[in-house]
This record gives C-alpha cells, sequence and structure tokens, in this order.
C-alpha cells in the first residue's frame, strides 16, 4: 500500500474518532479507537511497539511509538491544546530511531482535528 493512500486512510479514521468523541480525553482512549478503525478497514498495525535507542553503539533506552501501520507508516499521537515544537520533535526522532520513511502526528486535543505528515530525510532516496 502506498504511503499516501494508508496516510489517508490513517486521517480517515483520526477524523471519524474526533467527529464522535472530540476533544478532551486522555491519549490512551484515542489509541484504543484508533485500534478499533484500523481493524475495521484492516490495516495491520501495531500498537506501542518499542525499539531501542543507542548512542555511539550503545544501547541507552527504549522508547514506544503509538502505532506502526503497515509496517511502513510511524504513528504518533497525542491529547493536548496545541501541539508544540517537541512534539514534533519527537515523531521525527522516532521516525529516525524505526528507520521508516514516512508519519504522521496527530493531535486529538484541540477543538479541530490536528495531523502533521513526517519525512525521515536521512531515509529519503537520492
Amino acid at each position: 500500500m502506498q504511503y499516501k493512500k494508508i496516510t489517508q486512510d490513517i486521517i480517515g479514521c483520526a477524523m471519524n474518532i474526533h467527529n464522535t468523541l472530540e476533544n478532551g480525553f486522555q491519549e490512551v482512549i484515542y489509541q484504543r479507537c484508533l485500534a478499533l478503525e484500523f481493524k475495521k478497514r484492516n490495516l495491520l498495525f501495531w500498537r506501542e511497539q518499542e525499539m531501542e535507542i543507542f548512542y555511539e553503539g550503545v544501547q541507552v533506552g527504549t522508547r514506544r511509538a503509538d502505532f506502526i501501520i503497515e509496517e511502513d507508516v510511524l504513528l504518533e499521537i497525542k491529547a493536548v491544546i496545541q501541539l508544540q515544537d517537541v512534539h514534533l520533535a519527537q515523531a521525527l526522532n522516532y521516525l529516525e530511531a524505526y528507520d521508516l520513511k514516512t508519519g504522521l502526528l496527530i493531535n486529538f486535543g484541540s477543538r479541530s482535528l490536528q495531523f502533521k505528515r513526517l519525512f525521515n530525510n536521512k531515509n529519503l532516496e537520492p
């Protein structure tokens, strides 16, 4: 499945959820709803997939991405009033750590659903 199609499907799922629940819930509620929506659309996904983080060849910790969809797209979700630069930096770091080309950062916490498509510049083909 192409990245554009996958990200469109993910955004569609998020819009359905936001239109139904609106803002004001904790992130975990939106995660659970997304899992249900992904199953309805037959999207292959992993939730809270753990990844080791290395510094100079030494494992220094682990992080968990909210979702990996169709083995290709990272999805990081938030439930905050307004996305901040730190949220974008976190999602971009996850994209690089997971060695994925594209991802989405979606915020359910604002009155209108917010989303940003992300690209791993270190993983783009020349």
